[in-house]
């Protein structure tokens, strides 16, 4: 029986990036997937947040994946039309990547970050993360293997594992095993976790189709994304490559159940407004119900599930494979202290009390809008194709809604930065009130659990930049002395950057003039001077707080 540290079922982008970030700390890793080597995903996420982005920086991927997907000039909007080769109704624009860091106006704009979001297809992203993580001595890929069964005990876990090109059994053993294995979940039903919310909040009928002729059949400028308003179909297209290839999301009626019960070719014809001698060709479907489905547990003793294995989202915002992406960068750094010798096994309590409330409460605000969405798709005047001036004034008023309602997910900073964990073990809480969020919009602060602020340094650098991959302590006045703290973490053995920046002129960071900050860039303490006990603040902040 092979031994590993940590086994990832799974290598889609949550498990990949898991894998990369362990490695980038030390840790070995055994990734497992169905998959060949080389085997393009799914068409699936369409979308990489601020957030995960920051990540991919820090992993040293972020130019890279962001210089990848849709040509450089090809604009990121969201436009809505009567069909894709219609009228438009409104326009969120988005820069393309060649503008990306120098448009200022606009909706998506001026992000508070180094690495603002990036608009990109899986079908580009993950073979960038599986590259990247096949070249790291730490990583190991077993490719064509499934996992038939797991056994999770006190201290270890072991998986029978199944050669999909042989059919030859054996087994592999981990001190600990990460389910990233998608919403069928093999680690999910071995740990007893039940999904439980609203099973279906709609259905959506979607091909991945090449039609080269496309593009150039539009009245309006290219965009990203199409929304699609008529009253007999309603849909969204995207552009993948930005020349031929389109995803087409089909969302069905209320009384359309049946994904085959409803003619998708004429369906697909309805949506990009074109007629019976259009040719495309369809190269692959995958229908999908949206649902708003969460795990009653994140983990039994050293078993863990991150991204949709925990949870599934309403796919608004494009936020499911990044707040799966959110939980393994949470788990990783935790599991890594571990690993590493510096903090006691407790500290992995802190996983499933700092990710479940969040995965809870943002996907509450992700399924909101999406039923405000849902009832807008439902309520198209008749004459909005209309020529006349009541098709002038219904296009004008359904524009005006749909803008309103979908620039919150296509520009969703409160979303990305505006999360905190107000109920964990391993943050200092000082009585302060977190700032409230929405999902388009955030107040930056230092409370304790809140994201740490980022800045612009004097000298034009980023600030998450000059920051350490493990504990940070930002201090904005030289002459306050933290030696005592220092000293407490080289005790412990944990490692501890301090940092000296001038004490910035936004409200970011009132409230204490050193703010110690936690691998994942959260907020674990902060003060005007050190606490009467460092070693205890330490012992707080690596779980082994009594």
């Amino acid at each position: 029986m092979t031994e590993s540290d940590v086994l990832i079922v799974g290598a889609g982008p949550v498990g990949l990036t898991l894998a990369i970030d362990l490695a980038w700390r030390g840790i070995d890793v055994t990734v497992v997937e169905t998959r060949a080597r080389a085997a393009p995903p799914d068409p699936k996420c369409n979308h990489v947040a601020a957030r995960t982005m920051e990540i991919f920086r820090r992993l040293g991927l972020s130019e890279k994946v962001r210089n990848a997907g849709l040509p450089a000039d090809y604009p990121h909007d969201i436009s809505y039309r009567t069909t894709f080769t219609g009228q438009e109704l409104t326009r969120i624009r988005i820069p393309c990547r060649r503008d990306r860091f120098t448009t200022k106006d606009g909706p998506d704009c001026n992000w508070p970050t180094p690495e603002p979001p990036h608009r990109i297809n899986q079908i580009f992203l993950e073979p960038i993360l599986f590259e990247h993580a096949a070249a790291r001595p730490r990583i190991r890929i077993i490719n064509r293997t499934s996992v038939e069964d797991v056994v999770v005990e006190d201290t270890s876990a072991n998986v029978g594992l199944r050669d999909l090109e042989t059919g030859a059994a054996r087994r592999l053993s981990c001190r600990y095993l990460i389910g990233c294995d998608g919403a069928r979940s093999v680690v999910r039903k071995a740990i007893g976790a039940e999904l439980s919310g609203d099973a279906v909040v709609q259905r959506v009928q979607s091909t991945f189709i090449r039609a080269p002729d496309l593009i150039d059949r539009q009245q309006h400028e290219r965009a990203w994304g199409t929304g699609v308003v008529n009253p007999r179909r309603a849909g969204m297209v995207y552009a993948i490559d930005g020349r031929e290839r389109w995803l087409v999301h089909n969302y069905m009626k209320p009384g359309e159940a049946d994904f085959d019960s409803v003619d998708r070719d004429a369906c697909i014809r309805t949506i990009l407004g074109v007629g019976p001698d259009f040719k495309y060709d369809i190269l692959s479907r995958e229908d999908w119900y949206g649902r708003r489905l969460i795990a009653s547990k994140f983990r039994d003793r050293c078993a863990f599930i991150s991204g949709d294995a925990a949870h599934i989202w309403v796919p608004y915002a494009g936020y499911g494979m990044n707040a799966g992406i959110a939980d393994a960068m949470n788990l990783s750094w935790l599991l890594a202290a571990h690993l590493n010798g510096w903090a006691p096994a407790s500290i992995l309590d802190a996983y499933e009390a700092e990710r479940w409330p969040i995965t809870s409460q943002v996907s509450r605000f992700a399924m909101s809008h999406a039923e405000a969405e849902i009832r807008r798709r439902g309520a198209v005047p008749d004459e909005i194709e209309d020529a006349g001036s009541l098709g002038e004034l219904a296009r004008r008023e359904v524009g005006r809604l749909a803008y309103e309602i979908n620039v919150q997910q296509y520009a969703c900073a409160g979303l990305n930065f505006g999360t905190y964990y107000d109920r964990s073990p391993i943050v200092a809480y000082d009585g302060s009130e977190h700032p409230a969020y929405t999902m388009n919009s955030y107040t930056p602060s230092s409370v304790p659990g809140c994201r740490t602020p980022h800045l612009w340094r004097e000298d034009g650098s980023s600030l998450y930049d000059a920051m350490g991959p493990e504990f940070t302590l930002l201090r904005f006045d030289r002459a306050v002395d933290v030696a005592a703290l220092e000293a407490a973490a080289r005790t412990r053995g944990v490692p501890l950057r301090i940092l000296d920046i001038e004490r910035p002129k936004t409200a970011s960071f009132y409230g204490g003039g050193l703010v110690l900050s936690r691998p994942d860039q959260h907020v674990a303490w902060r003060g005007d001077r050190l606490p009467a006990d460092p070693l205890a603040l330490v012992d707080r902040v690596r779980g082994a707080a009594s």
